[in-house]
């Protein structure tokens, strides 16, 4: 009889087969599933229908797919059909074989999640211009094959993960524009294989790491407008095939190193609006392929080096607001290319070195605010391509060149506060593209040339502080017919003002003193936006003109009811006013520096806000509509809009409109200041929303209600704001909330339907906007409803609503979805409040708007006077503050459709 034992080693060897065999058959029938896998991922997103034309998933558009049917590449940037959805609908780990992942734009918000890090097979993840808010997971780490990383332009906070250091392989990481915080970790020195690193518009702070120096194929390195402090690190030098390098909007400080010499294949540098020091280091000359040099607002002195010469390849060379001094090198001439000159506010002193006039292609020259003296050249006739041209506040003397008048681009010309002498050279009436000329405080005496009349662009004429005598020409009425500002006062002039109004306007000669408004017929009324005419004249008395009528800057305070009369009758007209006088034109330009971006505070949906402070100390917020947008009728009617609205508006709770200007050229409506920003930004950073305890977010949320009962019901007409959001709702240095933003808020009329357009912040629009079209009060209530959550919860709560719908959802306690950056309120009255808050948050965000309650009851409900909840606040389910009548299971409530009432836990 045979033995059954076979020899152990074939025995072994046929095992193995057999093992891999199956092993073999499982792996097949794995991958045989796994297409139908991603196809189901892809149809419980949402954002693929299921009536596609085809019911193979990799010819759905935006999707590619191997040989194998496995999905490798999803570009929905413009393919998804329900934008707006949450990040978390697409589930990743569905998709092992992943190697493009591209979302970008399509408004996803959400959180990234760890579930990235399963994704090891891509190698480009685009994830930017999307409302993805949280932090960037550690998981992400994971990903050692990813090449491009875009996560730009979302709501990303806390920190860079240390992990990121891990992605060996990645060529280009762009993390700009969210709210990340803390340093730049130094692990981002392992990625050598970087060309482009974009951390700009965050709030990194600590100083610049040294292991920057190791990404020594770095091409691009941005890192402007953060909050980073320290010197620039020796080691970027080490950056030697760096092409751009922007640094600027930081707080920078200590020296340039001359180790930046290196960087010879550097074509734009950009420095400014930092605390650097010290001079300018001589090895800038081997910088010889710069196009663009900026080091504007900073602390760097010394001379401007001769050296600067070599940079032949400059188109804009920028060091305004420094500490310069000396003489401007005659080297100056070497930059034939040169674009752009601003060496303004310095100290730099003698005279301009005519070898300026062989920069041929300049266009824009600014050497005002310094100690130049000497006259000025006439070499800079050749100069025919300028068109903007500002020796302002300097020591310049002799006569006014009359090769000026060669310059036939010229269109602002600015030397007033210098010792000019002479006449004013009849040549200026060359100049028919000059827009704006300010002559003065010199000493320029004799007539006021005629040929001025030829400037057929001129808007802004100044002239005064000189010895100017003799009558104004009558030649000058069709030129003053055009001005927008005339400025004539403190001179020698005698006669009449050409085409007064009143027959003829005498000069007191004992005091210096021309006062006359001009006015013109009404046939003469200009379409479009008005014009103004601002003449000052002796005392700087200011009269104003519009050419379409009248134009008329009030002078009286905001609770003077004449003021607000005309204001309220004519929408082509500029009032501006403050608590104890008022604001002028002059004073707007002087505080905000002509508008300048160091004085930029944030960009809103139509205009940019500044931060303005005058003399007297008294500071506000300037919103200025951007100049192409003005010309945009749908942005025009927003301004218009909040302008009437907020001078109809008195509450504690919005915010102060003290003043706007409607103008052709310059639109803004001046606000009360609010020093701590919107809600969202406190929120959105972690030292700002600690300071927001509990009991000011219940506050925050209190005003807010007050202010829109105010708005829908104590108003002759129900005002519907259309926008309210957490960026909408402002806080000042008490962390009181202030609704703002009324360029979309809309008078209810009783006997209109009142349809509009979707208009509003996504995530904080009432759903039946989206099919009825038909704006109610309602709608506010449930955006108020969102921000009450998002107030209390710390972030946006569209991931907490969508999940609510559930039945696993039901067991979610209040406490578990609470801002974690503070800790649950203990004290028994602000439980309370919290949970207030939070009823009548999800009273307001029922879907049906007719079962929400009214903003007055809600102001009501604040008022009440309550007692702690009866449950321990940990005990306290969102189910139950959602279904205060009883405790059912949600299958057994049967909402009203019509019931307002709140029932609260007590």
């Amino acid at each position: 009889m045979k033995s059954l034992i076979t020899n152990p080693a074939v025995v072994l060897v046929e095992w193995v087969v057999v093992v891999a065999a199956v092993n073999m058959i499982m792996t097949t029938s794995t991958l045989s599933s796994l297409p139908s896998r991603e196809a189901e991922a892809l149809l419980n997103s949402g954002w693929w229908q299921r009536n596609t034309t085809t019911t193979n998933h990799c010819e759905w558009v935006g999707i590619s797919c191997n040989k194998a049917g496995s999905v490798i590449q999803i570009h929905a940037t413009d393919y998804i059909l329900t934008a707006g959805a949450a990040l978390e609908k697409l589930n990743l780990s569905s998709f092992p074989n992943l190697e493009v992942l591209d979302l970008s734009n399509c408004r996803l918000h959400g959180s990234l999640g760890s579930q990235i890090g399963t994704l090891t097979n891509l190698v480009s993840l685009n994830l930017s211009d999307n409302l993805i808010t949280g932090l960037i997971p550690s998981s992400i780490g994971l990903l050692t094959n990813l090449t491009h990383l875009n996560l730009a332009r979302n709501r990303l906070a806390r920190f860079i993960p240390l992990d990121l250091g891990n992605l060996s392989n990645l060529v280009n990481l762009d993390l700009s524009y969210n709210n990340l915080i803390g340093s730049i970790p130094s692990s981002i020195g392992l990625l050598t294989h970087l060309t482009h690193l974009v951390l700009e518009r965050n709030r990194l702070a600590g100083f610049i790491p040294v292991t920057l120096g190791s990404l020594s194929n770095l091409v691009l390195l941005n890192l402007r407008s953060n909050h980073l402090t320290g010197p620039i690190p020796l080691s970027i030098g080490n950056l030697t095939k760096l092409n751009y390098l922007y640094l600027d909007s930081n707080q920078i400080n200590g020296s340039i190193p001359s180790e930046i010499g290196n960087l010879v294949h550097l074509f734009g540098w950009e420095m400014a609006n930092n605390d650097v020091i010290g001079p300018i280091p001589f090895s800038i000359a081997n910088l010889t392929k710069l196009n663009y040099l900026n080091f504007a607002s900073n602390h760097i002195n010394g001379f401007l080096l001769p050296e600067i010469g070599n940079l032949m390849q400059l188109l804009h060379l920028e060091m305004s607001w420094n500490n310069l001094i000396g003489s401007i090198p005659s080297s100056i001439g070497n930059l034939t290319k040169l674009d752009s000159l601003c060496l303004d506010s310095n100290y730099i002193n003698d005279s301009i070195p005519p070898s300026i006039a062989k920069l041929k292609n300049l266009k824009y020259l600014n050497l005002s605010v310094n100690l130049i003296n000497n006259v000025i050249p006439t070499e800079i006739r050749e100069l025919t391509n300028l068109i903007y041209l500002n020796l302002c506040h300097n020591r310049l003397f002799g006569p006014i060149p009359s090769s000026i008048g060669h310059l036939a681009n010229l269109e602002r010309f600015e030397l007033f506060a210098n010792q000019i002498n002479g006449s004013i050279p009849p040549e200026l009436g060359n100049l028919s593209t000059l827009d704006y000329l300010d002559l003065s405080q010199n000493f320029l005496s004799g007539p006021i040339p005629k040929e001025l009349n030829r400037c057929h662009s001129l808007r802004y004429l100044g002239m005064s502080n000189n010895n100017l005598s003799g009558n104004i020409p009558a030649e000058l009425v069709f030129l003053m017919s055009r001005l927008e500002h005339l400025s004539l006062s403190h001179n020698n002039l005698s006669g009449t003002v050409p085409n007064c109004p009143c027959g003829s306007c005498p000069l007191d000669l004992s005091d210096t003193y021309l006062e006359c408004t001009l006015t013109h017929p009404p046939h003469n009324k200009a379409k479009g936006n008005s014009h103004l005419l601002a003449i000052f004249l002796a005392m700087s008395i200011f009269l104003a003109f519009l050419v379409s009528g009248f134009i008329y800057f009030c002078r009286s305070k905001i609770t003077k009811t004449p003021c607000e009369a005309r204001a309220m009758k004519n929408g082509n007209m500029c009032s501006i006013w403050n608590y104890d006088g008022c604001i002028a034109y002059e004073d707007i330009i002087r505080a905000t520096n002509d508008f300048d971006i160091a004085n930029c505070i944030g960009t809103g949906g139509y205009g940019s806000v500044y931060k303005a402070q005058l003399p007297n100390g008294q500071v506000f917020a300037l919103k200025k509509l951007h100049s192409l947008e003005a010309e945009e009728p749908a942005f025009d009617k927003s301004f218009r809009n909040e302008v009437q609205m907020l001078t109809n508006l008195r509450h504690k709770n919005i915010v102060k409109l003290y003043g706007f200007c409607l103008h052709s050229h310059c639109m803004f409506l001046v606000y009360e200041y609010m020093e701590k920003g919107s809600l969202f930004c406190a929120l959105s950073y972690d030292d700002e929303a600690v300071d927001l305890n509990w009991t000011t977010r219940v506050n925050i949320v209190k005003g807010t209600a007050h202010a829109l009962s105010y708005m829908h019901h104590d108003c002759a007409s129900p005002i519907v704001h259309r926008d309210i959001s957490s960026n909408n709702i402002l806080l000042n240095s008490n962390l009181e909330a202030f609704v703002a933003d009324f360029g979309t808020a809309k008078l209810l009329c009783p006997d209109s339907s009142n349809r509009t357009l979707t208009v509003g912040t996504y995530g904080y629009v009432a759903p039946e906007l989206a099919y009825t079209m038909v704006v109610t009060e309602k709608c506010d209530v449930y955006s108020f409803g969102v921000v009450a959550l998002e107030t209390i919860m710390g972030r946006h709560p569209g991931e907490l609503l969508s999940s609510l719908s559930s039945s696993s959802a039901q067991n979610i306690m209040l406490n578990e979805v609470l801002d974690p950056r503070l800790s649950p309120p203990t004290d028994p009255l602000v439980a309370r409040d919290v949970v207030l808050v939070s009823t009548l948050a999800f009273a307001c965000l029922r879907s049906e708007p007719e079962s929400r309650p009214t903003m007055q009851r809600v102001s009501q409900e604040f008022l009440a006077c309550r007692s702690p909840p009866a449950k321990p606040f940990h005990s306290i389910s969102l189910w139950q503050l959602r279904n205060p009548e009883g405790n059912f299971p949600p299958n057994q409530i049967q909402q009203s459709k019509k019931g307002t009432g709140i029932t609260t836990l007590e």
